[in-house]
């Protein structure tokens, strides 16, 4: 037995989910537990067993052993009861029990291991789901066990730092009650108990359903004994109160808390947002580490701050300017001393040189991401708002460039919108026009005010809401002034926004009709490279419209583009100048200048030793390009095949797309085949068939087509790939249309040679292509109408094809508005009309009045399936009479 108890405690130090984790898992669920469907997440949760091992552990010992902590009965709202597993490896569901009292418990596992009981009921239940999505919910425990428990809906934004537990902080969990006891001896021989326990507290949400009322009735009185009795201490609360001339900066507890009526807001933030700064660990420095002496020096300084009076204040905020506030020992050192609260609580005196000295330290300090969110969980956010209505100038500038460090995590953008701080920035941008006054110092603080305010504009606008809201604000015309400014550092924070807002297509249409694009243009002439970058991705991501690159044309802006290709030093510049030119290269007008520019020939320098942003827009670039027979001849004289196959071993996703279409458009031309056929291109292009991305599959697939085309021998090519012709008649099971219709493509290229023909019908290629027959997609129509023509041509398969019931589905195909659709189908149709059974089936199909229309047709190919399928039909007709009246 107590080798058994070693055991067990030696186990229990080495588990990634906790017998304590579980228990105040279980126990927060049960909490939100009952009858009513709409107010609880379960009906019902509960051990199987009360008894509880000294480890925590509900689970008999001999269980144990293999990692079980205890087991669980759910009974949700929508599904049968559920019987959970709980071990050190996750959760599961087991085999159940065999009688209703909780015996003979079948341990074996069914089904996946969750990482905890919310994402196991998620999976199971759809009340819970749907419950736990509308009201996420948040249970702190007594902060002397230094575990925190964050559950919330999987579609949150993840703003709070999501701990994931590991060996050593089990480890840790397992001496923390013997530093518990020390600690609770120490406290009895003081007797001062420091550490407030926290009680487990329902967040607004699940307040709002009544269900937290009892916990806050007793956390009232609970707070009024103790200020009854505890008069002598008042708690950290700061403020900063004015008499007679002193500020007394005060501790005030302040929480960033959402108003309720925002809670829907507060979830529904763009989910594919841009640069969006990692979780980094909350450093502290340690009591006994090695200090330089600035961080003792500006420990002091916050304590003057604390304590001073007015004139006290205003020198410790300047004397702590004067250290070097960009070093991370001097922003840490404020934020461990308390300082933080002292410098956003300045934020509401009355005393402008206070907030003044106060705002320039946290835009210092706030390009830390440690001390951005310290800022935001104080609710400085809410404060800076606030004065951005500020009559004092100097001050918008200061909290609007606050904002703008601040806000470069989504909460922190969330929670400007919902103050009001969208509007308000926005009003900073209206600084009269530009250029027509004289500059004077009051234009020049206007002017000032309105960078500030873009600045602030630019890091919010990487949330889509906040796009929504500077547009209904009337950002945009605001915006469109302030392009036409010649102050460069005006216009890099707004050609920023523009950027960034480019990504929603009503941005993109008023950046076209505002006129902005002759702007943008523009300032592709700049000096200043990090302007030109920003222009370039504005134009990158507004060149998805016609008009939009007819307009960079007319404006003169393709010139510069292709000038910033030889600016190979300055990467983020190289990947927006190519991206812009990759998109304007759509436009087949544009790449005839792209050619007088000489261009093929840069972007095929840059296909080596760049990284992979600009990779994938240099060969985008090039497979437009490519689309023209003069460039494809280009790209093979500069030498651009080589690297174009080399990159299709790489594993980037866009950059394999791009690659592959590329080197499709050039196997068109037959000398360039010779050089991929002889670097092995055609063998890679198969292998990525077997990608799991359907857009590389279906890119992949649509370049084979051409290389079989114009392959010397590409029967004998296509058979020596192993497995090749299985895999891409597999892929017709694929649920994309795009994969199927480039796979229908290429079988109609491989069914040419009659050996591979035979081979992919004895894969069962026939039953596969007459399943897809009753799609409605005209692209996947023409494809797979080509491909049923094609295999007509071996065996039995035109009889196999009837008997699939392919053949009226294909009828109606000739109803398509595209032509090719009806050349394509008539020439299966004539193909099938070759076995009586089918000239019957398509004859009751009503074929015969679609295709004498046809025969008329300009295009010959169709003129003549057309008539020969008339054909067919009519000498089955006279065969048929003949037969009756010889």
């Amino acid at each position: 037995m107590q080798l058994l108890n070693m055991s067990l405690q030696h186990i229990s130090k080495e588990v990634r989910l906790t017998p304590a984790a579980v228990n105040s898992e279980v126990k927060l669920l049960q909490s939100f537990s009952g009858d009513d469907r709409d107010k609880t997440v379960l009906k019902s949760i509960q051990y199987t067993s009360d008894y509880e091992f000294n480890n925590g552990c509900r689970a008999p010992p001999w269980r144990q052993v293999h990692g079980d902590i205890c087991y669980v009965v759910i009974k949700p709202h929508d599904t049968d009861l559920l019987s959970v597993s709980a071990s050190t490896a996750g959760v599961y569901i087991n085999g159940g029990f065999e009688k209703e009292n909780f015996s003979d418990l079948k341990h074996d596992r069914e089904g996946e291991i969750y990482k905890d009981l919310v994402t196991l009921l998620k999976e199971k239940s759809a009340v819970f789901a749907e419950n736990i999505a509308k009201q996420d919910f948040t249970l702190r425990e007594d902060e002397t066990t230094g575990n925190q428990y964050d559950i919330m809906d999987s579609g949150d934004e993840g703003d709070g730092d999501n701990t994931h537990r590991t060996n050593e902080d089990a480890k840790k969990d397992s001496k923390e009650p013997q530093k518990a006891d020390k600690q609770k001896s120490n406290l009895k021989k003081t007797g001062k108990d420091r550490t407030p326990r926290k009680q487990p507290q329902p967040s607004l949400k699940w307040k709002n359903l009544g269900l937290g009322e009892e916990a806050d009735e007793k956390k009232e009185e609970k707070d009024q004994i103790r200020e009854g009795s505890a008069g002598k201490k008042e708690k950290k609360k700061v403020t900063v109160q004015e008499s007679k001339g002193r500020v007394h900066p005060v501790i005030k507890g302040r929480k960033s808390k959402t108003p309720a009526q925002d809670q829907e807001d507060t979830f529904s933030e763009s989910s594919t947002e841009s640069e969006e700064e990692e979780e980094s660990p909350d450093r502290r420095q340690e009591a006994n580490s090695d200090l330089p002496s600035e961080y003792w020096q500006i420990q002091k300084l916050v304590k003057y701050l604390k304590g001073g009076n007015q004139t006290a204040t205003i020198i410790a905020l300047c004397s702590m300017r004067d250290f070097n506030l960009t070093q991370e020992t001097c922003q840490l050192a404020i934020r461990d001393v308390g300082g933080l609260e002292v410098l956003i609580n300045l934020l509401d005196t009355e005393e402008i040189k206070c907030k003044i000295g106060s705002l320039k330290i946290l835009k210092e300090i706030s390009h830390n991401a440690q001390i951005r969110r310290a800022i935001a969980d104080l609710g400085g956010l809410q404060t800076m708002v606030k004065i951005l209505k500020s009559p004092d100038k100097d001050l918008k500038c200061l909290a609007a460039e606050t904002i703008a460090n601040v806000a470069k995590f989504r909460r922190a953008r969330r929670t400007v919108r919902q103050h009001g701080g969208i509007k308000k920035l926005v009003g900073l941008l209206d600084c009269g026009p530009l250029g027509s006054v004289p500059m004077t110092p009051e234009v020049e603080k206007d002017i000032e005010v309105a960078r500030c305010g873009a600045l602030a504009l630019w890091s919010c606008s990487k949330s889509t809401k906040n796009k929504q809201a500077i547009r209904k604000a009337g950002g945009i015309p605001l915006l469109a002034r302030l392009l036409k400014s010649s102050h460069e550092n005006m216009l890099i924070p707004v050609v920023g926004t523009l950027q960034e807002c480019a990504s929603e297509q009503s941005y993109r249409l008023a950046i076209r009709t505002e006129g902005m694009i002759e702007d943008l243009v523009t300032n592709l002439r700049s000096e200043n490279q990090v302007l030109q970058m920003h222009c370039a991705s504005a134009i990158f991501k507004c060149a998805e419209e016609k008009e939009t690159r007819d307009l960079v044309r007319q404006y003169g802006g393709l010139d510069p583009l292709v000038s910033l290709l030889d600016k190979s030093d300055n990467k983020e510049l190289l990947a927006a100048a190519t991206g812009a030119i990759w998109k304007c290269a759509i436009s087949p007008e544009n790449v005839e200048r792209f050619q007088e520019l000489k261009a093929i020939e840069k972007l095929v320098s840059l296909l080596q030793h760049q990284p992979e942003e600009v990779l994938v827009n240099v060969v985008g670039a090039l497979g437009e390009c490519a689309q023209e027979p003069q460039n494809r001849m280009s790209i093979r004289k500069a030498g651009g095949i080589p690297p174009l196959v080399n990159l299709l071993t790489g594993t980037n996703q866009s950059l394999l797309v791009n690659v592959t279409k590329a080197v499709g458009a050039c196997a068109t031309e037959t000398e360039n085949m010779t050089i991929i056929d002889r670097l092995d291109g055609v063998r890679l292009l198969w292998s990525l068939l077997k990608n799991q991305n359907p857009e590389v599959q279906a890119s992949a697939a649509w370049a084979i087509c051409p290389c079989i085309e114009n392959a010397k021998d590409a029967g004998e090519m296509v058979r020596s790939f192993v497995g090749g012709l299985e895999l891409i008649v597999s892929l017709l099971k694929s649920e994309h249309k795009e994969v199927l219709a480039s796979v229908c493509a290429a079988i109609a290229n491989i069914a040419k040679d009659e050996e591979n023909l035979a081979v992919i019908t004895d894969h069962g290629v026939v039953p596969m292509l007459a399943k897809l027959t009753n799609t409605t997609d005209d692209k996947l129509r023409r494809h797979l109408a080509e491909a049923i023509a094609r295999c007509c041509m071996w065996g039995n398969n035109r009889v196999a094809f009837g008997e699939a019931n392919a053949v009226a589905p294909l009828v109606r195909y000739l109803k398509s508005p595209d032509e090719s659709v009806h050349r394509a189908t008539a020439q299966a149709l004539f193909q099938l009309s070759r076995d009586p059974e089918n000239c019957i089936t398509m004859h009751n199909a009503g074929v015969v009045k679609l295709l004498l229309d046809m025969v008329g047709s300009t295009d010959e190919a169709l003129q003549e399936a057309a008539a020969g399928c008339i054909g067919n039909i009519r000498r089955l007709a006279l065969a048929n009479e003949k037969a009756k009246y010889p």
